[in-house]
């Protein structure tokens, strides 16, 4: 499709000026007349030069797997076949569920060569998208249109949980550094619940762990070590209800939910746990609990995809699915948003869960609440909204101090701080040999 350009545009204006003029002055009549003859001529003369220019031919350069929230460069190459250099706007069409910046962009292809744009693109929505075609707009030879062709292929790509900050917690709990992100280094040295192996008994060992029997055979002292319990289970539940759509940053709550989720899984794995997972308020997502390495990009092909419904959550149904499938006592993490309304329905859930398995509950809490206290009364409408957010408060703790009398083990946390919460109270359960 031909479009006039600007120059174009701009003759077309001069010319009318003119025709404005020589109704004043009619002896220019006759030039006027010929100004415009041969205007169009040049006109129709660059069109069907434009027109024959040949399409550059595309290649998009993507990845096929990007980390939500996190820019990436994205390249196209254009390459040219024809005798005649290409002056070329770029424009790629984008997915929806996506940023860019740097587009469009105009470039020179030479003849018989190649050129290449960059520009940025951060996703904000998981899932698979797909790009379009690449749209390049041409410029005829004289500049007096542009050529608007459809090159290049359709792609796909996906959408995971940002991996990369996962891959970062990744590396400091290989190199033993995980205090550094937050993760309690709490050790009671030789005191586990799995016993590891005997060694020197060594200064500020308990009484408890000397092995007198291997002592008596030894010139000295010997210990026993211990460690944590391993081959246990962890079942990941998550809440895909409509509450879990609620934002408090960039990230909806169920996002910082599956970024927990995985950083439990990662740990969970490295202390050679099995790891499971669940999902409830959605169509059922089940993968059986494993030991095996791959069982994190297991649950990414799982999650990436997997938004919030507008369905509330059925706690009860949920438990019954997951006793149903798990025989062996496990470790049910269950991650939600709960309300005060929420009590009644799950507390018949945590109670047939707890007839099997030990129930690690994770709420998340608004970030505005604590904005709430945090903000200086002074006047009425705030005196009236701090005292109304301390009694919610006041009443979600109760509720909380009720499931743990009755067993449970609660996190009740902003959503930004939920990570490191949740992997602390796992390494507290395995240490203290409740599981």
């Amino acid at each position: 499709m031909l479009i006039p350009s600007r120059r174009l545009l701009w003759l077309a204006g001069a010319l009318t000026a003119g025709g404005v003029a020589v109704s004043i002055w009619t002896v220019a009549i006759p030039v006027w007349v010929g100004a415009c003859a041969v205007a169009a001529v040049l006109a129709l003369t660059d069109a069907v030069l434009g027109w024959k220019l040949p399409t550059p031919l595309a290649r998009r350069v993507v990845p096929g797997s990007l980390p939500l929230g996190v820019g990436h460069d994205v390249s196209v190459r254009l390459a040219n076949g024809g005798a005649r250099a290409l002056q070329v706007t770029v424009h790629d069409h984008y997915p929806a569920g996506t940023e860019v910046e740097g587009q469009p962009q105009t470039v020179a292809v030479p003849a018989n060569g190649w050129a290449e744009i960059r520009y940025k693109l951060r996703p904000v929505l998981r899932g698979e998208i797909r790009f379009d075609h690449i749209e390049v707009r041409i410029r005829s030879p004289l500049g007096l249109w542009h050529s608007n062709r459809y090159t290049g292929e359709p792609q796909a790509a996906r959408v995971y949980p940002n991996f990369a900050e996962l891959t970062h917690f990744a590396i400091l709990a290989t190199d033993n550094r995980l205090s550094q992100i937050g993760l309690l280094q709490r050790r009671r040295r030789g005191e586990g619940v799995e016993f590891h192996q005997l060694r020197e008994y060594r200064e500020g060992d308990s009484p408890r762990q000397i092995d007198w029997k291997a002592s008596s055979r030894m010139p000295r002292l010997v210990s026993r070590e211990y460690q944590d319990e391993r081959d246990q289970q962890i079942v990941l539940m998550l809440d895909c209800g409509r509450r879990m759509a609620a934002k408090d940053d960039a990230l909806s709550h169920f996002d910082h939910v599956v970024n927990a989720a995985l950083l439990l899984a990662y740990v969970s794995l490295r202390q050679g746990d099995a790891v499971g997972m669940l999902t409830m308020a959605a169509e059922p997502r089940w993968i059986a609990p494993r030991k095996s390495r791959s069982t994190i990009n297991r649950i990414l092909n799982r999650v990436y995809d997997l938004h919030p419904t507008l369905s509330p959550t059925d706690y009860y149904k949920a438990a019954v699915d997951l006793m149903l499938r798990i025989r062996k006592r496990a470790l049910v993490v269950m991650l939600s948003n709960l309300r005060d309304e929420d009590d009644e329905a799950l507390a018949p859930a945590l109670r047939l869960l707890q007839s099997r398995h030990l129930v690690l509950f994770a709420s998340l809490r608004e970030g505005i609440l604590s904005r709430a206290l945090g903000t200086r009364v002074d006047t009425f409408e705030r005196a009236l909204t701090h005292g109304a957010t301390a009694d919610y408060l006041r009443s979600r703790d109760l509720i909380f101090r009720g499931l743990e009398r009755a067993g449970a083990v609660c996190v009740d946390v902003e959503p930004e701080r939920l990570p490191i919460a949740l992997v602390n109270s796992y390494i507290d359960i395995k240490r203290s040999g409740r599981l």
